[in-house]
Formats: C-alpha cells, structure tokens, sequence
C-alpha cells in the first residue's frame, strides 16, 4: 500500500477534474502547472502560468521542477501528462494528472493564454 501512495500520492488519487484544478490553482497552495505538449500546442492555448517542458524533454529537465509543491500534469486529453505524473512520481515528486487534459479544462469554459 505504502508503494501505491508513492506512485500516485493524495491518498492513491493521481488526477483532478477540471474544476478541482482550478480551484487549487486560486487556492493559498497553488499548483505547479506543468505543461508537458509540444509548442505549437501550448502557444494555441494554456493555462496561465503553466510551464511548458514536453514529455519527450521531461526526463532531461526535471531538475527545473519544484520538490516543495504539488505539479499538475497538463497536455492535450490527459494521456501524455498521465504518463508525466507516474514518471515524476516515480522519481519523488508529487505529481497529479489534469483528467480530460486541456479538452476538459476548455470544456469546463476556464481561461486559456494563448501564445507563448
């Protein structure tokens, strides 16, 4: 069980909606918002703050991420930043996966920066 709560954390729940995001975001604890798309789909739309580092650059450059905060997962549909969440919980960090990815988050009608 302890190996379980390693891999996903928050009590073996790895994923928020849309709307649990959004309100950790705005909370006193505020996510790490990691974006983990290509470019040309991060400039088309993101949530304000994220940071974009692609899956594919995620195993090089996650010494850029923070150890004392949470990291929300961000890509398109929720695969790729699901797959971002077991590697970065793999290696101690705690990461939580956007479920729905940037479709759900748009669906739910929040706010998107687009450009870079």
């Amino acid at each position: 069980m302890n190996q379980l709560k390693a891999i996903f954390g928050n009590n073996g729940r790895n994923e928020l909606s849309a709307a649990e995001a959004n309100t950790r975001i705005g909370s006193d604890e505020p996510l790490f918002i990691l974006d983990v798309r290509e470019p040309q789909e991060y400039q088309m739309g993101h949530i304000e703050g994220a940071i974009l580092i692609p899956l594919g650059e995620l195993g090089r450059r996650v010494k850029e991420l923070p150890t004392d905060r949470e990291i929300l997962c961000v890509c398109a549909s929720g695969s790729r930043s699901g797959m971002a969440t077991r590697q970065l919980a793999s290696a101690g960090y705690k990461a939580i996966n956007l479920r729905g990815g940037m479709v759900g988050w748009q669906h739910a009608r929040y706010a998107i920066t687009r450009g870079k």
